[in-house]
């Protein structure tokens, strides 16, 4: 029988200095949220306490030197996928579901593996900026699998330049070290071909998406690979057809959120998406289960 866990954010107690970084000194709203059965049902479950958060963008960049920043009170994106992920995989990794040390010890080494080149922060440059390279390489790691193919995706490729063409957006890149790596990153990415689906596809292949799906949404201009990221999520609609939607923290509405309209048509009727990559966290990897549960499916 499932417990209830109730939780900050996640699903355990946090330390008193994990809560102080989730909110300001004030009531602490406490959310009860039940695990799923997979790491992605858990995402699912955690993502949607956060909804209401505000969304606000260059979160990981206020610190003089590159650390790993954990901050629950505000999201882009990309931080609202990887805190969510990453309090998942310490969920389902816990030995002890009362151990708030362990679970703090987990989360912030998922949240590193996750958002860094090989799971070690080694400055700006190793973190993983474009998502091309955050899909590989969390792929690599046994997090996530790319989907994208297997559900119909076409095969292209792209060049990209963004960050090297925008180093004013990026104070970071006046450092001509950092600029070259990050240069060096660019080109690896521009060099390999991907699957993707075409944004008049996403009606065709929604059957194939499952809740819980990461969904990277390929960028209409040039120089840039991906422009958004979210969660896949599973909404009946006004007729009681259910519908895939996109559970993201969203710059437009300036809030975590579920988009109002189908993922196909929020992709189909934005001018910035030229389609969709999908990843799928991988249920039965070593990596992303406890002890219990690897010994359980073995």
């Amino acid at each position: 029988m499932k417990k209830l866990f109730t939780v900050l954010l996640a699903l355990v107690p946090f330390t008193r200095s994990i809560a102080q970084q989730i909110l300001p000194p004030s009531p602490l709203r406490q959310v009860a949220v039940a695990p799923g059965i997979s790491p992605a049902e858990t995402a699912i479950a955690i993502s949607k306490s956060f909804q209401g958060r505000p969304y606000v963008a260059h979160t990981l960049d206020g610190n003089e030197t590159e650390q790993l920043v954990v901050n629950f009170r505000a999201f882009d994106c990309t931080t609202f996928l990887e805190t969510t992920l990453a309090l998942s995989l310490a969920r389902h990794q816990l030995l002890n579901e009362q151990d708030s040390v362990q679970f703090d010890r987990l989360f912030r080494k998922n949240l590193t593996r996750l958002r860094y080149r090989n799971g070690t922060i080694d400055g700006f440059a190793s973190r993983l900026h474009y998502f091309s390279e955050w899909l590989v390489d969390n792929e690599q790691k046994g997090i996530v699998q790319d989907v994208t193919q297997k559900i119909g995706g076409m095969q292209v490729s792209k060049p990209v330049s963004y960050m090297t063409k925008s180093t004013w957006k990026y104070p970071q890149l006046s450092d001509p070290s950092t600029l070259q790596q990050i240069a060096l990153v660019e080109s690896a990415i521009s060099q390999q071909s991907f699957w993707f689906i075409p944004k008049k596809r996403i009606k065709e292949i929604e059957s194939s998406l499952k809740e819980g799906d990461i969904i990277m949404l390929t960028a209409s201009r040039p120089g840039l690979d991906m422009k958004h990221v979210g969660f896949v999520v599973w909404q009946n609609g006004p007729n009681g057809e259910k519908r895939a939607h996109l559970l993201h923290a969203s710059s437009h509405y300036g809030e975590v959120m579920i988009s109002e309209e189908p993922l196909a048509d929020y992709v189909l009727w934005n001018r910035q998406f030229s389609g969709i990559r999908v990843a799928r966290l991988k249920e039965n990897s070593p990596q992303n289960l406890s002890y219990k549960d690897a010994r359980r499916i073995n």
